[in-house]
């Protein structure tokens, strides 16, 4: 498919999961296709409130817990018009990418192993596999740690031998904060980089004024 020269780079949304401890990157995931649409619900953390206590009507006890939803689409259709270009897709269609993003979520076979190993052993206390940290990218304006909450694929054509060839993958996530990960974390300071970018735009944002709110002022 031809493009114009002067057109700018488009610019990909995807998943890096990094090394907890010290942001070594372990993998990217770069969507194949942007989302039309991303939608972000913050929940307000407020101070808990008893009748009749007004000392915490305003007080917030952190940053609001921000949850993410989109639907991403993969397709190979152009890739297997180029075979010799594209073997893995041709021979395994959609199936690695898939697995990709799929194995975000899951323990791998060795800490299962590890852990069933030390079950069988009579250990007490087996402390939960500890997973990669995964970073939201969309844009440089938006690096933020989160957790997947939800995750379903579904997948719309397959090739001969019923290697998907089409599939839409919707993502939930929840954006991780301070509040979870503490600011001595490699996540943490991500967070605060995030939020503290938040701030900075809204600072550019043009000031409203009372005029507009069609009153003089506050009575």
């Amino acid at each position: 498919m031809s493009t114009f020269p002067n057109s700018p780079k488009l610019v990909k949304g995807g998943l890096v999961l990094v090394d907890p401890v010290t942001g070594a990157v372990k993998r990217i995931l770069a969507l194949q296709y942007n989302p039309d649409t991303l939608s972000r619900t913050l929940q307000v953390q407020a101070a808990p409130q008893t009748p009749g206590d007004r000392s915490h009507a305003l007080r917030l006890t952190g940053p609001p817990v921000e949850t993410i939803k989109l639907d991403a689409e993969i397709d190979a259709t152009d890739q297997l018009e180029l075979p010799d270009q594209n073997s893995v897709i041709a021979q395994l269609g959609l199936h690695p990418q898939l697995a990709a993003l799929e194995t975000v979520i899951y323990p791998t076979s060795d800490q299962l192993l590890s852990n069933h190993r030390l079950a069988q052993s009579g250990t007490l206390e087996i402390i939960p596999a500890e997973a990669p940290l995964t970073l939201f990218v969309w844009s440089k304006s938006r690096i933020v740690p989160v957790r997947i909450t939800d995750f379903s694929i579904t997948e719309e054509a397959f090739d001969a031998a019923l290697n998907p060839i089409r599939a839409k993958v919707s993502l939930g996530l929840r954006v991780l904060s301070v509040n979870d990960l503490g600011f001595e974390a490699k996540g943490g300071s991500l967070f605060m980089v995030y939020q503290k970018a938040k701030e900075s735009l809204a600072a550019q944002a043009s000031a409203g004024s009372f005029q507009k709110l069609g009153i003089a002022g506050i009575p």
